[in-house]
């Protein structure tokens, strides 16, 4: 079988969710093309020459992304057997299967993703269209030579220099089940973890292409934090000069603080879901955190020389005026400025179809209809002015990218934005003298 894997959208890294399962359809015998709309253009005769067409979709980004793909592929080869795989695949699935997609497949997607292709070569591709497999499994070596080269993708800048990046997963699922994030809602708070071997072989050969940053996709690096040490000590044996980002939650954070002398060596920064510093919002989200605890892990990095890098979604049913006052301040007084992407100040909550928010009574009051064009239920805030400023201060953010804007300037127009609305002083500013945008950072800001 002729096999096309498309990647839709990862954070502007070399899609592994392409890669992993490029390697398991090639050890199954089948002949594997792959294209990553991020960077190429999706040629009507890759379609056509494709025998099954997979489509990747790790996050909404990539769902909605992964419809169009969809379409195109209906268009310009009808009859030709679509799949989507991955976190997002089984969202909205009523609405796709029969139409956009034969399969979908959620979850741990290689085995049935190599299990529909065969089906689909033999002409028994029936039952179920919708799969969410959560058993533990082998992984084949990353195939990092159907994709483009890494310089295609973002970078690590670093030390007045850019630096191209390579990118693994060491574990999928999370332990964990914040009420807003769509890992639960599949995972159920499961760990499946990757064999490091295949991890750090993936590594090897991103490094061999170039690479001298590694990022760690997983959904939290500290998960299971024994498997985690053993892949970054083999990271360092193999390529001392390399370095590395994580995801680690806040309360992760300050649970493993004795693992920090050794992890530190060579980690750039860390990702942290920070969300908001309303204490009450928190515990809806069941972050596990508090904003008193977020201030703490800030400090407890930068005493071992590691910058933490916030995601933040400020906007949500329960946000007030002053909630993003106290935001920006945060972020301000914390000396953070620098390692907040703009857009991320602008973020509104996403409610995709089985996410965990659904059966909570706080939520119920505010929820509407779904939407299947946006792929989450809408909601409406309790400040219905939250919702005008999120508008400007997601317009703001996306000129300030547009421009190339120093982010610290960008911060210090959304901050005015915000304390127009609310009211307060225009003259006070949060950001620190000196602030700088020189911190390590990737060159291409992110979002779900």
């Amino acid at each position: 079988m002729r096999v096309l894997l498309v990647s839709t959208y990862e954070l502007g890294r070399q899609p592994v969710h392409v890669a992993s399962p490029a390697a398991r359809l090639r050890e199954a015998g089948h002949d594997v093309e792959a294209i990553d709309i991020a960077v190429q253009r999706l040629e009507p005769d890759a379609l056509r020459r494709a025998d099954a067409v997979a489509i990747s979709v790790p996050m909404h980004t990539g769902l909605r992304l992964a419809e169009v793909v969809a379409r195109t592929v209906r268009t310009v080869a009808p009859g030709t057997p679509i799949a989507l795989y991955g976190l997002y695949a089984a969202v909205n699935a009523d609405e796709i299967v029969g139409g956009l997609a034969d399969r979908v497949v959620a979850g741990e997607y290689e085995p049935q993703l190599v299990a529909w292709v065969d089906e689909v070569a033999a002409g028994t591709a029936t039952g179920d269209p919708v799969r969410v497999d959560l058993g533990r499994h082998a992984f084949a070596v990353p195939a990092r030579d159907l994709l483009p080269p890494l310089d295609r993708y973002a970078r690590l800048a670093i030390d007045g220099e850019e630096r191209l990046v390579g990118a693994v997963e060491a574990s999928h699922g999370c332990v964990h089940r914040c009420r807003h994030c769509p890992l639960p809602a599949v995972y159920d708070g499961r760990l499946r973890i990757v064999d490091p071997d295949v991890v750090l072989a993936d590594a090897d050969q991103q490094v061999a292409a170039g690479a001298r940053h590694i990022t760690f996709g997983d959904p939290d690096f500290l998960n299971g934090p024994h498997h985690a040490l053993r892949v970054v000590r083999g990271l360092r044996d193999r390529h001392p000069d390399v370095t590395y980002d994580i995801t680690v939650k806040v309360e992760h954070v300050l649970k493993h603080r004795d693992l920090w002398p050794e992890l530190a060596p060579g980690l750039a920064f860390v990702v942290s879901a920070f969300e908001t510093t309303n204490d009450r919002i928190l515990t809806i989200l069941d972050k596990g955190h508090t904003a008193a605890d977020m201030g703490e892990a800030v400090h407890l990095l930068r005493d071992h020389g590691v910058e933490i890098r916030p995601s933040w979604m400020p906007f949500t049913p329960w946000t007030t005026l002053d909630d993003l006052v106290d935001i920006l301040d945060f972020v301000g007084r914390h000396d953070l400025v620098p390692n907040v992407d703009p857009v991320q100040l602008s973020i509104r909550l996403l409610v995709p179809d089985g996410s965990l928010l659904l059966d909570t009574p706080e939520m119920r009051p505010h929820l509407g209809d779904y939407d299947p064009d946006a792929l989450s239920w809408t909601w409406t805030p309790e400040h219905p002015e939250t919702d005008d400023l999120q508008r400007s201060l997601a317009e703001a953010a996306s000129a300030g990218a547009d421009a190339a804007e120093d982010p610290v300037v960008t911060f210090e127009k959304l901050w005015r934005i915000v304390v127009e609305r609310a009211g307060r002083d225009p003259d006070h500013t949060p950001i620190p003298a000196g602030a700088t945008a020189g911190r390590p950072r990737m060159t291409e800001p992110w979002f779900c």
